[in-house]
């Protein structure tokens, strides 16, 4: 017996019950892509994306934090540099905007497209034209890297955008249904107090465990 407040055993387990709330038989009837929102949510989005036999691909992105509080989240960058803030945060710290941008253009310039460059060896993120996208996540403790990726794949003209989560704070559900085609989640709590919390076993996985994984499916697919 788990104690209370674990949901799921590990990620393997939550990816599965994802799969029992997804409409998996329509869905493989479809042209999807899978992508993970980050690098813990991978193994999570590698799962959903066999049995979907879909693509699989990882969007990768920063957390700006804001220059009071180094472990407050105040806006996210993702690899196209497509930028979400915070704006309750921002307010209430008296956050300039041109703090934000100016250091999400430092973020990117510095740190994020030298990472992708290296990740992806020159290429782009997967082809999102025209393709139903399905956006997978271990959880989430706020919606900003979510929300991000959301508006990522809809700028780089996806057909549609879902969201599959194991679990997450239910003040996230309206600001994602606003902008996402569908969402799914196992879990929604109230009182909401950080992913790990809700997992028996949680090991962080790394930038290179994912370029690994990586490198790994595109031998396999030659």
């Amino acid at each position: 017996m788990t104690p209370d407040g674990i949901f799921f055993k590990n990620r393997d387990v939550a990816a599965y019950r994802l799969i029992d709330i997804l409409p998996i038989n329509k869905m493989k009837l479809e042209d999807w892509i899978v992508i993970s929102t980050s690098y813990n949510g991978y193994p999570v989005a590698k799962i959903i994306a066999d049995e979907l036999d879909a693509k699989l691909d990882i969007m990768l992105s920063r957390k700006i934090y804001s220059p009071n509080n180094e472990e407050c989240e105040i806006a996210i960058v993702t690899e196209t540099e497509e930028v979400v803030i915070h704006e309750e945060l921002v307010k209430a710290f008296d956050i300039s905007l041109d703090f934000v941008f100016s250091k999400s253009k430092y973020i990117y310039e510095n740190e994020l497209s030298s990472c992708v460059s290296k990740f992806r060896k020159g290429c782009n993120l997967c082809d999102l034209k025209n393709k139903n996208v399905l956006l997978i996540d271990e959880g989430l403790n706020t919606s900003l890297t979510m929300m991000a990726c959301i508006k990522t794949a809809i700028n780089l003209g996806a057909k549609s955008v879902s969201v599959a989560i194991p679990i997450l704070p239910t003040a996230s559900i309206n600001t994602i249904e606003s902008i996402a085609d569908d969402l799914y989640y196992v879990k929604n709590l109230d009182h909401f107090i950080s992913i790990d919390f809700y997992y028996d076993e949680l090991e962080e996985i790394s930038y290179e465990e994912i370029k690994k994984e990586k490198e790994k499916l595109n031998v396999n697919s030659m």
